[in-house]
């Protein structure tokens, strides 16, 4: 977070913002890769991260975990998943979510290659040879040609294509997610051929140096099994403790790196299990934030629920010596894609844009499903009665869950509702990002509005007799008093939305062949047990801790 603000986050995690001074910081530490997905070492030595929810590509240098930014989020590519080199050095880059295969060229040009597969994912080079598959049910694998030719289709029937390569026998693997299996075909075609079964959740197939297989799996306990090909068939199973699994790529030295989706960063992971952080892991969002009454935070952090912690001694963890280890943990892994959050009564209430609402009970470990096809349903908060409140973006509408799950309308005909908030006296607000504004729901009468003109009004909360909101547009957190609807601005410059000077992108799209696409930015606002505001930093992937 450094920079040329004043207001600025130091890189201790602690410092002052200006306005009404508030203390700053940080309960866990900035992700420098804000989820990794495919990775690859380039010509140059470096290893090549695509990030999904970032949507850039980013460089590693393996000897000293740098990280610099070489496909920017305001390029041509929206959602990078997986990447391989050509043998003249390109790049080439499947962008899942819109569909597109680009080349990337040594001196730094794009250009399209295909437009027409369909939520392509696994990608590799075999030679001056180029073959993607689609991470779709009934997906295809396909080679295709960088000079225009049309492509070629080397099988059908896919059940969720994933990261695959080249084995020595000549042969390209790869897994079918959905199956559990890792299948295999000549590069030429012909008949795909089973290889293993019941293999547990495949995300990835890689070689190592020596030739044998690994299948890196998408689960919660990071497992790697090894695949004896040439003699047995006899696997080993290493369990990396790695939350999400998703690519691995092997060094000259045969040291084997793995990327996570859930968490991001990039670790080396040795046989025996044991790892080392390259670049450290860390939150992908985060987006809602919430916290119980024994001083736990909870992260909705798209993939997983998270919770961001303070150090030993209660005070925020400053950023160099935060960790996943020690100021991050993973709570939960998500397969509905949390995006708002909220806790009461001892369990944990998600959203997710995909039209869940589900209730989470930590002492259990169980969830709950208490609604379903809601339109990209966003902040969500408990209301007096217990009822679940939602603010359904995508419908313009707050709806209720109540003890039964049934669903009831509060408010329809907003413009873009984001998140929800109750007063002392019962009283419910919501937060519209297009309309620009805080309004209160009355029954029986319009909305009113208690604060207007606001830049992108988000992440809301209450505390005695004042609101907070998170106004992205201009990166600045409001206080407006709900006496005497006088307002003013609390803190400044904080790190959330797109970092500044970065021009703003098309609406993220929602994948509509079973997969999610990209989320929408959201950042969120709660009150701790101490008055203390918590804020979703969704600009550098932490939680902050503001007290004013």
């Amino acid at each position: 977070m450094s920079g040329p603000h004043p207001g600025r986050l130091a890189g201790t995690g602690e410092a002052e913002a200006p306005g009404t001074r508030p203390r700053a910081g940080r309960l866990n530490a900035p992700s420098r890769l804000r989820g990794s997905n495919g990775l690859a070492f380039g010509p140059d030595g470096r290893l090549y991260v695509a990030q999904f929810l970032a949507g850039q590509i980013s460089a590693v240098d393996p000897a000293t975990g740098d990280v610099e930014v070489v496909v920017p989020m305001d390029g041509p590519v929206q959602a990078p998943d997986d990447l391989a080199f050509g043998a003249d050095g390109s790049m080439y880059i499947a962008d899942l979510v819109p569909g597109r295969v680009w080349r990337r060229g040594p001196e730094g040009s794009y250009t399209l290659v295909s437009g027409e597969v369909v939520a392509p994912n696994g990608i590799t080079c075999v030679g001056d040879r180029l073959f993607v598959n689609e991470m779709r049910p009934g997906g295809r694998l396909l080679e295709l040609f960088p000079d225009g030719r049309d492509p070629v289709v080397l099988t059908e029937g896919l059940a969720l294509g994933n990261a695959m390569q080249l084995g020595p026998d000549g042969r390209l693997y790869y897994p079918h997610m959905l199956t559990d299996q890792v299948w295999r075909i000549a590069p030429d075609g012909g008949a795909p051929e089973l290889v293993a079964e019941d293999v547990h959740q495949p995300v990835a197939v890689r070689f190592d140096r020596a030739g044998v297989l690994h299948v890196l799996s998408r689960g919660a306990e990071g497992i790697v099994t090894r695949v004896d090909l040439h003699g047995t068939g006899a696997r080993t199973l290493v369990t990396s403790g790695i939350v999400g699994l998703d690519n691995a790529a092997f060094d000259a030295e045969n040291r084997m790196f793995v990327s996570s989706y859930a968490s991001g960063g990039v670790t080396e992971l040795r046989p025996d299990g044991r790892t080392r952080p390259l670049v450290r892991r860390g939150l992908n969002g985060p987006y809602g934030v919430t916290v119980d009454l024994g001083g736990r935070v909870y992260a909705a952090d798209h993939y997983r629920l998270a919770s961001p912690a303070p150090s030993d001694g209660g005070g925020p963890v400053p950023a160099s010596r935060a960790s996943e280890g020690g100021g991050l943990t993973s709570v939960l892994l998500l397969p509905s894609f949390a995006h708002g959050v909220a806790s009461a009564g001892g369990l944990v209430h998600l959203t997710s844009q995909y039209g869940e609402v589900r209730t989470y009970d930590p002492a259990r470990g169980t969830t709950r499903e208490r609604a379903a096809g809601l339109a990209e349903p966003a902040g969500i908060a408990v209301g007096p009665d217990g009822s679940l409140v939602v603010a359904e973006a995508g419908a313009g509408r707050v709806v209720a869950i109540d003890g039964g799950d049934t669903v009831t309308v509060l408010a329809e005909g907003l413009e873009h509702p984001v998140d929800v908030a109750f007063d002392t006296e019962g009283r419910c607000y919501v937060s519209d990002d297009r309309l620009g504004a805080v309004l209160r729901l009355r029954e029986g009468a319009p909305p009113e509005a208690v604060a207007d003109g606001l830049g992108a009004p988000q992440g809301l909360a209450v505390r005695g007799d004042e609101l907070f909101t998170v106004e992205v547009e201009h990166r600045r957190l409001r206080a407006v008093s709900l006496t005497t609807g006088e307002s003013r601005v609390d803190a400044e410059d904080l790190p959330v939305g797109l970092p500044p000077g970065t021009p703003p992108r098309a609406e993220p799209a929602l994948f509509t062949a079973g997969m999610p696409g990209s989320p929408r930015p959201f950042a969120g606002l709660a009150v701790a047990p101490d008055g203390a505001l918590l804020l979703s930093a969704n600009g550098e992937g932490s939680v902050l801790r503001l007290t004013v």
